[in-house]
C-alpha cells in the first residue's frame, strides 16, 4: 500500500438518498443515528458523516432541532470527528441546508462542488412497496430535478463557514468539480491541504469504472500536487470495489449505509460498523492501518472537538 500515512475511513450513517422501505437497518431516529455512529466510530472510523431525518416517516431533515438530539451523545460517547452534511437533501434550498452547520459549528462539514443532475428513479424498479407516501415521489420526480450548488451558494456556505473554522470535505461527483474546487482555492475561500472526496457512480455524475477513478486521480494531482488528500466515495456496489482501488493508489475511503445498503452481493449490510470492518480489512490486507480521529485531525488540519457549539 503506497505510503506510510495511516488511512482515514469516514462513515456516512443514513444520508438522504435511501428511503426506509429500502432497508430495516438505515438508521432513521436520533437513538439509531447516535448508536451507529458510536458503532462505526469503535469499528475504526475516524469521521463520522452525518444527517438527520423526521423520526415519523424517516423524510431527510436539515431541522437543527433533529442534530440536537443525536450530536452530544456521540460527542459524549466518542472521540470520533463529527463531519455534518451541507448537502442536505436535493429537494432542499441551500439556507436550509446550511442551518445545522452555522448553529453547531462543526470541525468539519461537507460541500458539493457544484450543480448537478442526481438521478435516483432507477431505484424504482426495485422496489414495489412503499412505508411512507413521501417516498416513491421523492425518488421518480429526481428525473426532472437538480441538485443545485452554484458558484454563490458555494461561496456563500465558504464564507458564512469561515469564522468557525469549519474545514471541508470536498465532495466531487465530477471532473469539473475538481477544477471548480482548484477555483475557490485561487479566491482564497478554500485553504489547504484539501480533503477531497471523489465521488463514483451516481447517476449524473461520473461513472465507476476503473479508469473514471484514475482520471479523478490523474487530475487533482496536476491541480493540486501534494496539497490535498484524496478520498473516494464509491456509491451502491462500487463502495467496496473502487474503495480497494483507491486504497492500493493510496486513498483514503468513505463506507456507510447513505452510500451503500449491501455488504456483499444481495446481502443487505446490518449496520454501519460492518461496512467499516469490511473496509478495514481491505487496509490492513494491504498493509495499511487506520487513522485514530486524532490522527485524522492533525492530517487534515481541523480546530479540534472542544471547538464545535455541542
Amino acid at each position: 500500500m503506497p505510503g506510510k500515512t495511516p488511512v482515514i475511513i469516514t462513515c456516512a450513517v443514513t444520508g438522504a438518498i435511501h428511503t426506509p422501505s429500502m432497508s430495516p437497518y438505515l438508521p432513521i431516529t436520533a437513538g439509531q443515528i447516535a448508536s451507529e455512529a458510536i458503532a462505526a466510530a469503535e469499528a475504526g472510523a475516524a469521521i463520522v458523516h452525518l444527517h438527520a431525518r423526521d423520526p415519523e416517516d424517516g423524510r431527510p431533515s436539515q431541522d437543527p432541532r433533529l442534530f440536537r438530539q443525536f450530536l452530544p451523545q456521540i460527542k459524549a460517547a466518542s472521540d470520533v470527528v463529527i463531519n455534518l452534511t451541507t448537502g442536505g437533501a436535493p429537494t432542499m434550498g441551500v439556507e436550509e441546508r446550511l442551518q445545522p452547520v452555522l448553529e453547531f459549528k462543526p470541525e468539519l462539514a461537507s460541500l458539493n462542488m457544484g450543480s448537478m443532475n442526481f438521478g435516483l428513479y432507477e431505484m424504482l424498479s426495485r422496489y414495489s412497496e412503499f412505508k411512507h407516501d413521501w417516498e416513491q415521489p421523492y425518488l421518480a420526480e429526481s428525473d426532472d430535478r437538480i441538485f443545485r450548488n452554484t458558484f454563490r451558494d458555494i461561496a456563500h456556505i465558504l464564507g458564512a463557514c469561515a469564522a468557525n473554522r469549519t474545514r471541508f470535505e470536498i465532495e466531487c461527483y465530477d471532473i469539473g468539480h475538481l477544477y471548480t474546487a482548484a477555483h475557490f482555492l485561487e479566491r482564497g475561500l478554500l485553504k489547504t491541504p484539501l480533503f477531497i472526496q471523489s465521488v463514483f457512480g451516481l447517476r449524473g455524475g461520473i461513472g465507476g469504472h476503473p479508469e473514471d477513478l484514475a482520471h479523478m486521480r490523474r487530475t487533482a494531482d496536476r491541480l493540486f500536487g501534494d496539497a490535498y488528500h484524496w478520498s473516494i466515495l464509491g456509491a451502491g456496489r462500487n463502495q467496496i470495489p473502487l474503495g480497494t482501488m483507491g486504497l492500493a493508489m493510496g486513498s483514503h475511503v468513505r463506507v456507510g449505509l447513505e452510500d451503500s445498503l449491501w455488504d456483499g452481493p444481495g446481502k443487505l449490510a446490518a449496520s454501519n460498523a460492518d461496512q467499516v470492518r469490511r473496509i478495514r480489512t481491505v487496509i490492513e490486507a494491504l498493509g495499511g492501518r487506520v487513522a485514530t480521529a486524532d490522527e485524522a485531525r492533525t492530517l487534515l488540519g481541523l480546530k479540534g472537538r472542544d471547538q464545535v457549539a455541542f
